[in-house]
């Protein structure tokens, strides 16, 4: 599930679509292209050739026992394969004779590689031929503006059920351009659980229903996504790729339909006529979200990531549970997130100790979020297993240490 940064936004209008049926996955976007997702992947080179190219993809590589262990929510670790990768072809795209960075976003070039993501995209999350998939910028904090500004009138009463910063943030910018309706809080419980569907008072005119599948600051996540009473669900899903891209997934007949004073770069009409390239998009994060979605296709696609990530996860909350009150992680255990994992030390005066010491041990970026404190080990896709236990063995020394 991880994107490895920049928030995405979902705007569905069928909640049981393939896509998401397991909400454990985060989504993307790109263009409309009517792709047939029963074909394989598309490949992409370059014509040309380059004795550049060749010197550059010979040079050693850095080795793994150089790199750190990066816990962080976002920007987020990347696979290390995909990173490599990369620089293989940082100097010289596939004998080009230039970087990706450098490319015209309309020349044939990044065509190929904003294609290729996308069809690969759909293929990881099955996602039908009647939605777009954009590529777009702003994060999910410009999407909070554009969603109501896209989908409804200034009237328009809209239902929003927060479970942490992230929906609380939506709903609250919703207020500038909608009528929003706060169906449930989890503020008073400190955003440690979801509420079960059976208890959501949903208004009947409400034009759509609006939730954050996976909180990344308080670690909350929704294991099935709820049913709107109109069929319109908006699901703001969280890292994937690469810094400075977010992903739209929108059903067709939603757009067109937006307030007459929308600017321009939030009208997902202007946006999907023009496949994602009204402006200079994201280039090279669009690229590098490309070659993450590759190596999920190789690793045998979301399925097989998923067996991954939940033994990841419940390596880290075993020893989290086990500790006898040393750690704690306040999440209600029924919808503890795979990704992001909060705790916190029985004696809170360690913890500054616990993040100084661990990053000692190349493991980095545990400190908790600004707004809740504690610790935090976000498990995205592209951390590997030996990650995860290597932070519990250090967890057991640790506690040993000063229990």
């Amino acid at each position: 599930m991880a994107l490895a940064t920049s928030p995405n936004t979902l705007l569905l209008k069928n909640p049981t679509l393939p896509f998401l049926k397991n909400p454990n996955f985060n989504t993307t976007t790109t263009t409309h292209l009517n792709l047939n997702l029963t074909t394989k992947p598309i490949s992409i080179k370059c014509a040309a050739t380059s004795q550049t190219q060749t010197q550059i993809q010979d040079r050693p590589l850095p080795q793994s026992q150089d790199r750190v262990f990066n816990f962080a929510a976002g920007p987020a670790t990347l696979p290390e394969k995909v990173l490599l990768k990369a620089q293989s072809e940082l100097y010289d795209w596939r004998g080009c004779g230039m970087s990706v960075m450098e490319m015209s976003h309309r020349g044939k070039e990044f065509l190929s590689i904003i294609q290729k993501a996308e069809s690969d995209l759909r293929t990881l999350l099955n996602i039908p031929s009647d939605y777009y998939v954009l590529f777009l910028q702003g994060g999910a904090t410009t999407q909070f503006s554009a969603i109501p500004l896209n989908l409804v009138d200034p009237n328009d009463t809209v239902d929003f059920v927060v479970t942490g910063s992230w929906s609380d943030k939506a709903f609250k910018e919703a207020q500038k351009y909608s009528k929003p309706s706060l169906i449930w809080s989890g503020k008073s419980e400190k955003y440690t659980k979801i509420p079960s569907f059976h208890d959501l008072e949903q208004n009947p005119d409400a034009k759509f229903l609006h939730i954050c599948a996976n909180e990344t600051i308080h670690g909350v996540e929704y294991k099935d996504y709820p049913t709107p009473k109109n069929g319109l669900l908006v699901a703001d899903i969280r890292m994937w790729g690469h810094r400075g891209v977010t992903i739209v997934i929108i059903k067709k007949d939603l757009v067109g339909n937006a307030q007459k004073d929308t600017p321009v770069m939030l009208d997902y009409k202007i946006h999907a006529d023009n496949n994602s390239l009204y402006n200079t998009p994201p280039c090279y994060g669009i690229y590098m979200c490309g070659l993450v979605f590759e190596d999920l296709l190789e690793q045998g696609g979301l399925v097989e990531v998923e067996k991954k990530n939940q033994k990841k996860a419940e390596i880290l909350y075993n020893a989290i549970d086990g500790s006898n009150g040393f750690y704690r992680c306040p999440v209600e255990k029924s919808v503890r997130s795979l990704m992001n994992v909060p705790f916190t030390l029985e004696k809170s005066e360690l913890e500054a100790e616990f993040v100084k010491e661990a990053a000692k041990e190349k493991m980095v970026q545990l400190k908790g979020h600004r707004s809740v404190g504690g610790m935090r080990a976000s498990i995205y896709n592209a951390m590997p297993l030996a990650g995860v236990e290597k932070l519990v063995a250090f967890m057991r020394d640790f506690q040993a240490r000063h229990a």
